[in-house]
């Protein structure tokens, strides 16, 4: 079997722009998808994260692969990386490990936007589960011809199923405790992740068919996503926390699954704020919220 590198050659996708209105109603329908008490909705600037509910790439139903995703990495369509930044590699398995924003000016709704993005890094490494290639791409969001964004994705992609895998795996059952100043508890359900998807065009099926999750991926239930967890850690910070957040760096752990019982939690900072989505196993997603 060939290298995962030996696929990578030559591979360099060119830069893209895209654009959009920016329309306000996306606010409130993310809003409802998180239960974001009506005091906390800007409509006058995006929170964090927030654009992410924007930019969206609908491909055609016939480029998309058995999961959902595009099936071919040089397709314009594609999911939130973009399709032309898809790596070229057989039986593609992707995984969004983590990313970095800097908010130098929130977006604001109601106006066009622009989002240029290019490929930052490209390497392959060899992990416990095989050789592995780590993607970043860098997206830079302007308005009224300033910056305003700056924000980085990491993602893993291999080739063919990870032998680590573990559905029959105990799952947690129990609220995780922690001593942490700020605290919510939450619980994927399959009915918000289904609408969490259609808000971001995400079409990967784990998501929101469970057989296919079990069946094929492998995982013991739907799989909640890693930007609902961020999302969410960002806005506990965002209610509690008496000033505005300039920076968000985070990093997935490992998955969790519709059921499953998380406690979001943080701990403020001088100039930072720490934020962990826990479960009884183990720390699930972690991040930093940096202040203005």
């Amino acid at each position: 079997m060939a290298k995962l590198d030996e696929h990578l050659q030559g591979w360099s996708p060119e830069e893209c722009t895209d654009a959009d209105p920016l329309a306000p109603e996306r606010i409130e329908a993310l809003a409802a998808v998180l239960d974001t008490p009506e005091r906390l909705v800007d409509r006058s600037a995006l929170p964090p994260l927030w654009h992410w509910v924007y930019f969206q790439e609908w491909p055609r139903h016939g480029e998309l692969g058995r999961d959902g995703h595009p099936d071919d990495g040089n397709s314009r369509g594609g999911n939130s990386s973009g399709g032309r930044f898809l790596p070229p590699i057989p039986d593609r398995r992707r995984m969004f490990a983590g990313g970095r924003l800097t908010v130098h000016h929130p977006l604001q709704p109601g106006r066009r936007a622009e989002r240029t993005r290019s490929l930052a890094n490209v390497a392959v490494k060899t992990g416990r589960s095989g050789e592995m290639v780590f993607v970043t791409v860098r997206s830079v969001f302007s308005q009224d011809g300033r910056n305003c964004l700056t924000e980085e994705h990491d993602y893993v992609y291999r080739s063919g199923e990870a032998s680590t895998k573990t559905p029959n795996a105990d799952r947690p059952r129990q609220l995780p405790s922690s001593e942490a100043t700020w605290q919510q508890p939450f619980t994927g359900d399959p009915v918000r992740l289904f609408r969490y998807s259609a808000l971001t065009a995400n079409a990967h099926r784990i998501h929101y068919d469970a057989p296919y999750a079990r069946e094929v991926e492998a995982y013991p239930d739907l799989v909640v996503h890693g930007p609902l967890l961020v999302l969410l850690l960002s806005e506990l910070g965002r209610a509690r926390a008496d000033h505005p957040v300039s920076t968000v760096d985070y990093r997935l752990r490992r998955p969790v699954f519709a059921g499953d019982p998380v406690l979001l939690t943080g701990d403020p900072g001088q100039h930072a704020s720490t934020m962990t989505a826990l479960t009884t196993e183990a720390t699930a997603v972690e991040a930093t919220l940096g202040r203005a």
